[in-house]
């Protein structure tokens, strides 16, 4: 029995990973916090502890991948000494470049051999197969064939510390942050188990720094990092698990089954559950991390708020945007010009494209696009700076919808995310007439393609269109007819609700290729899209969404009782949270254990794993 116990605490089960929301990850860090109680101010010899037991929580959440993790944060420490010690110019660019290359060929050896091979084999014929060289090497080492050669794993939360990797020996290059001096204090920074696998992405300038100060935590912290761990709770358990199992799943899985009704709602559940599910593990993350007296960079901002596309990912995995800021679009030129990087990645996704497709359409589009860029280079070069700039923004983009997963359906949703954005800046810049003229020729034009071709995608587009229009044109009467007040909340929400529905339909992209095996991920994911769409754009049979409604009345309510918790004005989410954090101990601990026992009636016989574990 006792060796049976000690085999479940210390032995790696792939059907058991250590997640938050287990009952032996709060054993675990009970175990870490008492050991840190007592090692709190020994400085070194704290973080060389939580360096362990980080590695420890990583060993117990994917395995011997913990070597992979082992070997990029011993590498990168001595290679930003090397950086820092280069005694030129050239040597300190050399080895960032030579530190930046390891970093990316193991992430894109392990996320993206599955797409870069594929995109080989589909562009020269070839018929060429995955092969995993660690996986054979574990096999010589072991004698046997343990390790399947066939197929490459993906470690969990690669991205996450590759991107940490990457941030460090660039600031080392930068002279933003000296290099660590001990590799317990970098392994502490690069593995510190609250946000290892799934982030947020924790900048070297903005953490390193606190790994050499005091253990301190007021006692208002104290109340806001419980009150941010039950946050997360109930939003991962209480929210996204429960909408995922008893409705938003099942549509997903076979969308052909549902109403056009019920795919719409599902289409917009996610919306919420991906939230839920991803905000939920960060403000856990972040408690957990303010217990110890660490302070986790904030991830999002209510996003569902947001007025436009833009300001959404101002909002949403604000780590991971503000890092594709610093180290993909200012590289690249940012909002001062083109790089040679710009127009190559630029050219390379549209050939890409036009191969994979094989399709006139999709040819005659992109050239389209390319002509009407070069012409509006050529004729209009007082705006050259704006269009190198919307290049930019698009690369950056794409690419990070390409870091959410190695398939095209996250670069389609990447691109459409980019377009919005381009759409809007274009938009924001025209008067109401304009912008009346625009969406009725627009609307017109839908109605006409979804009567002479019926199909679900133009009768989407026309409802959507049209409604943009009558909401425009009821703007445009008011300003005809001499009003002269100005609704600005009611153009704030009409605002959020239409960012709301364009996020929610590119959700249809991000959701349909999840959790998939990256060999049938892009098939999967399109035909999952496709289905989807001719449900929703299909005939719907409106006498049956009552008894739907009914049937589902407990998955809905918690949808809306999701989003309006969500709208609350940010100052009434403020004023609760500290009224929580305020609490004495003995209420506080009162409202602790009332919020376990209802977070515990909603947890499900199989706990559902964090999204974004699988980026």
């Amino acid at each position: 029995m006792i060796l049976s116990f000690l085999k479940d605490i210390f032995v790696f089960d792939s059907h058991f990973p250590l997640l938050f929301t287990q009952f032996y990850f709060w054993a675990f860090f009970a175990f870490v916090f008492a050991g840190f109680s007592l090692l709190k101010n020994k400085i070194l010899l704290r973080n060389t502890f939580l360096a362990f037991v980080s590695l420890f929580f990583y060993y117990k959440t994917s395995g011997l991948f913990v070597l992979i993790l082992l070997f990029t944060t011993a590498f990168n420490f001595y290679q930003a000494k090397g950086i820092d010690n280069a005694v030129s110019d050239k040597l300190k660019k050399k080895k960032l470049i030579i530190g930046l290359s390891v970093n990316l060929l193991a992430l894109f050896y392990f996320k993206y051999a599955y797409f870069i091979t594929g995109l080989f084999n589909d562009i020269f014929g070839f018929h060429l197969q995955v092969y995993d060289i660690f996986a054979r090497i574990g096999n010589m080492l072991a004698g046997n064939e343990h390790f399947d050669v066939g197929n490459i794993l993906l470690p969990v939360g690669i991205s996450f510390y590759t991107f940490q990797n990457i941030s460090y020996i660039v600031d080392v290059f930068r002279k933003k942050v000296k290099p660590v001096e001990s590799i317990f204090n970098f392994a502490f920074y690069v593995s510190f188990f609250p946000q290892l696998v799934a982030g947020p992405i924790v900048r070297a300038n903005e953490f390193i720094p606190q790994i050499y100060k005091r253990y301190f935590i007021s006692r208002r912290q104290f109340g806001i990092a419980i009150f941010w761990i039950l946050n997360g709770l109930m939003k991962k358990i209480i929210l996204s698990d429960y909408i995922a199992v008893n409705f938003v799943d099942r549509v997903f899985e076979n969308p052909g089954m549902f109403s056009g009704f019920e795919n719409l709602v599902a289409l917009f559940g996610y919306s919420l559950q991906v939230y839920a599910d991803f905000s939920g593990y960060t403000d856990i993350a972040i408690g957990v991390a303010m217990l110890m007296g660490f302070y986790l960079p904030k991830n999002f901002d209510s996003p569902y708020k947001a007025t436009n596309p833009g300001n959404f990912w101002k909002r949403w995995h604000i780590s991971l945007s503000k890092w594709l800021q610093d180290y993909l679009y200012i590289p690249l030129g940012g909002n001062r010009n083109a790089t040679f990087g710009t127009y190559a990645c630029l050219i390379s996704i549209a050939l890409i494209a036009i191969i994979l497709a094989g399709n006139m359409w999709v040819t005659l589009m992109i050239a389209f696009i390319g002509l009407a860029v070069v012409y509006k280079i050529r004729f209009y070069p007082e705006n050259l700076r704006k269009t190198q700039t919307n290049f930019n923004m698009m690369n950056t983009m794409l690419l990070g919808g390409l870091w959410h997963g190695a398939s095209w359906n996250f670069m389609i949703w990447g691109g459409l995310n980019g377009l919005g954005i381009l759409v809007y800046k274009f938009w924001k810049d025209i008067n109401v007439y304009r912008r009346t003229s625009i969406l009725a020729a627009l609307t017109f034009l839908f109605v006409l393609l979804a009567l002479l071709f019926q199909s679900p995608i133009f009768t989407i587009g026309m409802v959507w269109i049209a409604g943009i229009f009558a909401g425009t044109f009821i703007r445009l009467l008011y300003h005809f007819f001499g009003g002269k007040y100005a609704f600005k909340h009611i153009e704030m929400y009409w605002a959020v609700a239409q960012t709301f529905v364009f996020i929610s339909f590119t959700r249809l992209f991000f959701r349909a290729g999840s959790n998939l095996n990256p060999v049938e991920a892009n098939q999967t994911a399109w035909n999952t899209a496709k289905s989807m769409v001719a449900q929703i754009g299909g005939n719907w049979n409106t006498s049956q969404i009552d008894t739907m409604i009914y049937e589902y009345r407990y998955v809905f309510s918690m949808i809306i009782i999701g989003l309006i918790i969500h709208w609350l004005p940010d100052k009434w989410k403020r004023r609760y949270r500290l009224t929580f954090a305020q609490l004495p101990f003995v209420p506080m601990a009162l409202v602790v254990v009332i919020c376990i026992f209802i977070i515990y009636q909603f947890i499900t016989a199989d706990l559902q794993a964090f999204i974004y574990f699988q980026f």
